[in-house]
């Protein structure tokens, strides 16, 4: 709920902004009406960074790791005690 609220409060600020260029004339106007296509691709490389940032952080569990393998073991057992060849996957 946090990253909806920042992220609907930049959408504001920016619109914001975005009108008060427009009506200010400070800016050219050719150059105004190209701000929110600047602010999709600002939000997408945001996105695209919380992600990579995300995948980083991603915690490593050991334990979990050697209970899959323990899994992955019986289950192989499993199925060659019922015939079925799994080979070396």
């Amino acid at each position: 709920m946090k990253h909806v609220v920042k992220i609907l409060s930049l959408v504001v600020a920016v619109s914001a902004f975005w009108i008060v260029l427009l009506q200010a004339a400070i800016v050219p106007q050719s150059h105004t009406w190209l701000l929110p296509i600047y602010f999709v691709v600002s939000l997408g490389c945001y996105g695209l960074l919380m992600v990579g940032i995300g995948i980083m952080k991603f915690p490593t569990c050991p334990q979990e790791a050697v209970l899959l393998n323990h899994d992955i073991a019986e289950a192989k057992d499993f199925l060659s005690t019922n015939g079925i060849d799994i080979g070396t996957y």
